[in-house]
């Protein structure tokens, strides 16, 4: 009996404990998960970073294992033409030594003729494989200059690459212009129930950015979060929503607003195909609000979700 009321409270207490003390139970934001979701704009700018360094490794890998092949190609050819040298010394000189006998030292014409003939379709021989070994070469040059990148190319590839980064982390680090003219002359308060106004009258793309730059300043940064996930979540915008989500969790996990919060996040995480921790959260807030409206709608969604 007492065992089974252990793994009751352990079923709804886990998930409530993993949303105020790891948001990571969200499920967004996890770059390594193959399909990451819900991810803030700095993480996009990291994952795209990433890909495009992984691309570049894998072609350098490529290009590497492909060179060594074609490296050992031509050892083994530059084998072949140092023994087909050889022989062509060889046969000259047998053919010199042919003429320097005399027809007295044959035993006729014709074992002479017969000899020639065979040092003859030696050289033969020989001439045919050097042609084929210098059509492979050739054949290897025009690889190489048609299907790799130069050193020149591939430099050129990794400033792009430094160049994106510098450009990313300028933009990161210091706002717009723009930005700056739009808050001049105002403090945070007054830019916080500016962001407020704009987003009760549902000027969401406004509001937005007021609440950005708030986040920017450190100012109700938690609030702030939350306020960008609702708006993303009543666009449906789910991923992004639980994004945000999951960012004010952090900061303030005991806010007012949790109820609403823990509510929609469920409902993103459903929408999104996360139905593992949607039904977590459900249960987390049946337990934690039982007489609420939040239960009642997190009862219904777990029922249509079974």
């Amino acid at each position: 009996m007492n065992r089974t009321i252990l793994v009751v409270f352990a079923a709804i207490i886990v998930p409530f404990t993993l949303f105020s003390t790891e948001p990571s139970a969200f499920g967004a934001g996890n770059l390594n998960n193959p399909k990451p979701y819900g991810l803030t704009s700095t993480e996009e700018v990291i994952l795209e970073n990433k890909k495009n360094l992984q691309n570049v490794v894998v072609k350098s890998n490529n290009q590497a294992n492909k060179v060594d092949s074609i490296r050992d190609r031509i050892d083994g050819l530059q084998e072949v033409i140092e023994g087909l040298v050889v022989k062509s010394h060889e046969n000259k000189i047998n053919i010199q030594k042919l003429s320097q006998k005399s027809n007295q030292e044959l035993e006729s014409s014709n074992e002479y003729e017969k000899r020639l003939s065979e040092v003859s379709e030696k050289n033969t021989k020989t001439v045919e494989e050097l042609k084929l070994a210098v059509a492979e070469m050739s054949s290897i040059l025009n690889t190489i200059k048609t299907s790799y990148v130069t050193k020149q190319e591939f430099n050129a590839m990794v400033e792009d690459v430094n160049r994106f980064k510098s450009l990313v982390a300028k933009e990161l680090k210091n706002p717009s212009k723009e930005t700056k003219s739009t808050f001049s002359g105002m403090n945070n308060a007054e830019i916080y129930n500016k962001a407020k106004t704009l987003y009760d009258n549902k000027q969401y793309t406004n509001a937005i950015e007021y609440y950005s730059y708030l986040i920017d300043q450190n100012y109700k940064s938690a609030t702030s979060h939350y306020m960008i996930g609702e708006m993303n979540y009543y666009r449906k915008n789910y991923a992004q929503a639980v994004a945000y989500f999951k960012k004010s969790a952090t900061l303030h996990s005991e806010a007012s607003y949790m109820p609403t919060l823990m509510l929609h996040a469920a409902v993103s995480m459903e929408k999104t195909g996360d139905k593992l921790n949607a039904q977590s959260f459900y249960n987390a807030i049946i337990s934690k609000y039982p007489n609420s409206e939040y239960a009642q709608s997190a009862k219904k969604n777990l029922s249509s979700m079974n």
